[in-house]
């Protein structure tokens, strides 16, 4: 067990490097995630997403991921905009693609407090870090290093934070005593994000149906559209915010400070028109390096005509 003054020295890190939060949870068989998550992929919600029923037992129990695994430390990174695109009728993409992609930035500040760890903490540290890259449930991890709570759209929730934010985390062999208890669920009767899906993708609380869902629809969904989804989409193009834009736990969010995630003003100013017409060498001038590459030109051009 790492002593105390370590533990702090790395909390201290993690903050200088831009990281919003940090959590620490002992290493074990996610056994309650375990069920839920057979039972989802049982119900077909996965949709296309079958890379989702692969490495089952890595999802829940890091140790097979990262053999010698005994401590889960979760981070988070705020990403909340200052702004957003001006025009009401415009069509709308999530707040996550606003800036540069973010694995490449979260998982940049993970090495940097991977590396610290080596070299002035733990000098035997081995082990791996990830943020949405590998087969393994963060947000389940976070919950457990006391970071928040699981809402009724799925996403972690922090009280501080809210839900717009990146999870990474580091799988390490050190064996960190966890600080915290796990936050107690406070969506309590809510249900504004369930009522607020136009879709029906939440079919109930904690629980997502990826193919009715906009934000699969318009990214992972190599297909066409389906018509029955016309009119239903409430202009996002890319993605879809709506479950955490009605939460009220995002109702009075701190703006994010990190310059990767500041979105270019050419893009918030695009009007109808500008999304109408736009054009391949447009679309790599203004989204290039940003999460919107991995539907290319064609996949966003589907959906914006789908949309228009």
């Amino acid at each position: 067990m790492i002593q105390t003054s370590f533990i702090l020295k790395i909390k201290q890190k993690a903050l200088e490097l831009g990281f919003s939060d940090i959590g620490f949870a002992k290493v074990r068989h996610l056994s309650e995630e375990e069920e839920h998550l057979k039972q989802w992929l049982d119900a077909g919600f996965n949709a296309g997403m079958g890379y989702m029923e692969n490495h089952f037992g890595k999802r829940v129990d890091p140790a097979k991921l990262v053999p010698g695994a005994k401590t889960v430390i979760s981070v988070l990174l705020n990403y909340y905009p200052a702004e957003t695109q001006k025009h009401k009728d415009v069509p709308v993409i999530s707040k996550y693609a606003y800036g540069l992609d973010y694995h490449f930035t979260v998982k940049e500040k993970l090495k940097k407090l991977f590396d610290f760890i080596k070299e002035d903490i733990y000098p035997g540290l081995e082990g791996r870090y990830f943020t949405d890259s590998a087969p393994v449930l963060d947000r389940a991890w976070a919950v457990r290093a006391g970071l928040g709570w699981i809402g009724k759209n799925s996403n972690l929730i922090s009280k501080k934070w809210g839900s717009f934010v990146f999870i990474g985390e580091l799988i390490v062999n050190i064996d960190i005593e966890e600080e915290r208890k796990e936050v107690k669920n406070a969506c309590g009767t809510c249900t504004r994000c369930i009522d607020a899906c136009p879709t029906g993708a939440l079919v109930k609380p904690y629980t997502v149906d990826a193919g009715k869902c906009i934000s699969y629809l318009t990214i992972e969904n190599k297909d066409d559209i389906p018509d029955k989804f016309k009119d239903k989409f409430d202009n996002w193009v890319f993605g879809c915010d709506i479950c955490q834009d009605v939460c009220p736990w995002n109702s009075k969010l701190i703006p994010s400070e990190e310059p990767d995630f500041q979105p270019k003003e050419e893009f918030l100013k695009m009007t109808r028109s500008d999304w109408i017409n736009l054009n391949e060498k447009e679309f790599d001038e203004l989204f290039s390096q940003t999460p919107l590459e991995r539907t290319k030109f064609k996949g966003l051009r589907r959906n914006i005509d789908f949309l228009l």
